[in-house]
């Protein structure tokens, strides 16, 4: 292991303290549409993917809202930016504290860094965002890559939330599709968050036992979208 990976796993330790572990499974991110969704929360331990259409469907605003529930529930999130797009500057700057922001110009370099921070395990939400990188970029990204990173993501209590344009993540526990189409009137509304509509495209609930349920919808209901109550 290079000194370089050392030192960086250091200074993360110092400055992001580990989380405790959590008798919880679930990460309640406070965004009553988005945890009804996945069954009261963000699973620990698993890779959720969220996909969104090539028109604008308001992720950039969920990622800020997931941002906001980690500084008012007290605890670090990182974001891995696939293609250096976030924008910081409409979060004040004792949110951004709780935030660790990973700049990356490339997908595989996304994916070196969330393979780097699972192993840490420090952050109880990890977000990777790879909707602005091209599908050839993708494409690269071997499925056994997923599966890796699936089993780092097992060992640690953390939700995985990847963020893509289409299905492409195989071991993904969770498969969600965010059904909007955005303009400029539904931005400049106070409660536009609330707005936001999720599908489940595939979704296991774990019983208090261990088994995993599939979650079953009747004809149609699959189609149907989650309507946001913020």
């Amino acid at each position: 292991m290079s000194g370089k990976i050392i030192d960086l796993r250091n200074l993360l330790a110092n400055r992001f303290p580990r989380a405790p572990k959590s008798v919880g499974t679930r990460l309640i991110t406070g965004l009553a549409f988005f945890d009804q969704s996945v069954g009261g929360g963000l699973p620990k331990g698993a890779i959720t993917e969220l996909i969104t259409p090539p028109r604008s469907a308001g992720s950039a605003s969920l990622v800020h809202a997931f941002i906001h529930g980690a500084y008012r529930n007290k605890y670090f999130v990182a974001l891995i930016d696939g293609r250096d797009s976030f924008d910081p500057c409409s979060l004040a700057n004792s949110v951004l504290r709780q935030l660790l922001w990973v700049r990356c110009t490339k997908a595989l370099e996304a994916v070196k860094a969330a393979d780097l921070l699972l192993r840490d395990g420090n952050f109880p939400l990890l977000i990777v965002d790879l909707i602005f990188n091209s599908p050839g970029e993708l494409r690269k990204i071997p499925q056994t890559t997923w599966y890796r990173l699936q089993r780092l993501v097992e060992s640690v209590p953390t939700a995985c939330l990847v963020l893509t344009r289409y299905e492409m993540v195989s071991s993904a526990q969770w498969k969600l599709v965010l059904e909007n189409s955005w303009n400029l009137e539904t931005l400049e509304k106070h409660d536009a968050i609330s707005q936001l509509r999720i599908a489940v495209k595939r979704g296991h609930l774990s019983s208090d036992v261990g088994r995993d349920i599939a979650l079953r919808c009747p004809d149609g209901a699959a189609r149907r979208p989650y309507l946001g109550v913020h």
